[in-house]
């Protein structure tokens, strides 16, 4: 191989390299939230947010702002990495000590919920940016009471629904599992954590089992939950300040939201529905689990490779040019 043709080689190698690099460093975070049964987010948004039917999505509303709800699919923390019940305080789980969805830790016995039974059910979990990982389900003790603050004390220690990387059907993630018998109104708590890298989501669903005995102290039925239609959440897709890169989803992929706790880098400012400024908190890459550092360092893996690309075709000439004397 000549020295002209060896050091024509090497940069195409390196351009290719640059390439690679580049598109490593392409940032895309997971997003979703429980359908099936309803979670309190999905179903305030569902609701609607500018307008909110029930009482408990009202008030939700009014302690987290309407932002919230628009960014419905992404009550997360960042770098939760499989330790959620030592970084999330009691009384903030359906938040996921993310203050910005503090309306959904408000203690309440009328929050909009699906009716359950005990048994084998089908669970949905709507996945607006899918990616590989395991979901616990940890349902109420019977003496879970719905008017006070959620603490992990209130869930059975152990998850009755454990899966990982379950099929996708029409955009949800379905998988079945066996419901404990209860009675009267409980919640289902929910954890995606992500194999692919540290991220988790988080959701509360308010159910059922037979009469709602406690909602509001009355005998009147609960408001049911609905999830939101594909139309639904199409439409505020625009109202949202999270955004999916390169997966084509509904609505965004940025890691939105990580609890101090967690140890979440602070991303760019944002802007939401609501006029409010805020850090977009640390993304993760699809697939290999990077985080927002990680651009930053691909491209400053292709400089480097471009500069030894340019060294190779420089001395290549050198060489060629003495060979021709």
């Amino acid at each position: 191989m000549t020295v002209r043709r060896r050091a024509a080689v090497c940069a195409a190698a390196g351009g290719a390299s640059l390439a690679l690099t580049f598109s490593l460093g392409v940032p895309a975070s997971a997003h979703g939230s429980m359908t099936d049964p309803v979670s309190r987010v999905a179903a305030c948004y569902a609701e609607g947010v500018e307008s909110p039917r029930s009482a408990a999505c009202k008030a939700a509303v009014a302690a987290s702002g309407k932002q919230a709800f628009y960014d419905w699919n992404a009550v997360n923390i960042a770098n939760a990495a499989g330790k959620s019940k030592q970084i999330i305080p009691d009384g903030k789980l359906c938040s996921a000590a993310n203050d910005k969805y503090r309306g959904l830790d408000l203690p309440r016995a009328d929050w909009p919920s699906t009716k359950m039974s005990g048994g084998s059910h089908t669970f949905r979990y709507k996945g607006t940016a899918p990616h590989k990982g395991s979901f616990e389900l940890y349902i109420t003790k019977a003496s879970y009471d719905p008017a006070k603050p959620l603490k992990w004390s209130d869930l059975e220690a152990q998850p009755f629904v454990k899966v990982a990387d379950p099929k996708m059907e029409n955009g949800d993630y379905v998988f079945r599992g066996s419901v404990p018998a209860r009675s009267g109104r409980h919640l289902i708590y929910s954890i995606w954590q992500r194999s692919d890298s540290p991220e988790a989501f988080y959701t509360c669903s308010d159910v059922v089992f037979g009469k709602d005995g406690k909602s509001s102290g009355s005998t009147a039925p609960a408001p049911a939950a609905s999830a939101p239609t594909e139309k639904k959440i199409a439409d505020g897709a625009a109202k949202s300040s999270v955004q999916h890169q390169g997966h084509g989803a509904q609505t965004g992929s940025g890691a939105s939201g990580a609890p101090k706790t967690a140890g979440a880098a602070a991303g760019p400012e944002v802007k939401g529905v609501d006029g409010t400024t805020g850090q977009a908190p640390d993304t993760e890459l699809a697939e290999t689990g990077g985080n927002s550092n990680t651009p930053y360092i691909a491209i400053a893996g292709a400089a480097v490779l471009s500069i030894g690309a340019t060294a190779v075709i420089t001395a290549g000439r050198r060489r060629a040019r003495a060979a021709g004397r």
